[in-house]
């Protein structure tokens, strides 16, 4: 049974940071001296503590594609979905460029 929960935390410990619980980053914000009023810190306080005191980066934020790129990728499908079905595609190559344009425009709404 020891051999279990040694195992456990084994693997909480190699799942990335955003994952832990914030139960699990304090446990660990704990442990780094210098650290004061960790129960009173939030998740991403806790993030912050425990990336710069094991040296991690954190993570890239992800590039935000404007709408007009979107709506560009849209009439591109949109010119590729009417020349296949001229050339007499099937109709699940059709419903897949239809359901490629359908999410590109939930994009553009969000």
């Amino acid at each position: 049974m020891a051999e279990k929960k040694k195992k456990e935390r084994k693997e909480k410990k190699e799942k990335p940071l955003e994952k832990w619980t914030v139960k699990e980053l304090r446990e660990e914000a704990l442990k780094i001296e210098g650290v004061q009023g960790v129960h009173g810190m939030n998740k991403e306080e806790l993030l912050q503590i425990v990336r710069q005191a094991k040296g991690i980066a954190p993570p890239e934020k992800k590039k935000s594609v404007s709408v007009r790129e979107i709506k560009q990728k849209v009439s591109e499908l949109r010119q590729v979905r009417d020349q296949e079905r001229k050339e007499g595609a099937s109709r699940a190559r059709l419903n897949i460029l239809r359901k490629k344009i359908s999410g590109l425009k939930r994009q553009t709404r969000s």
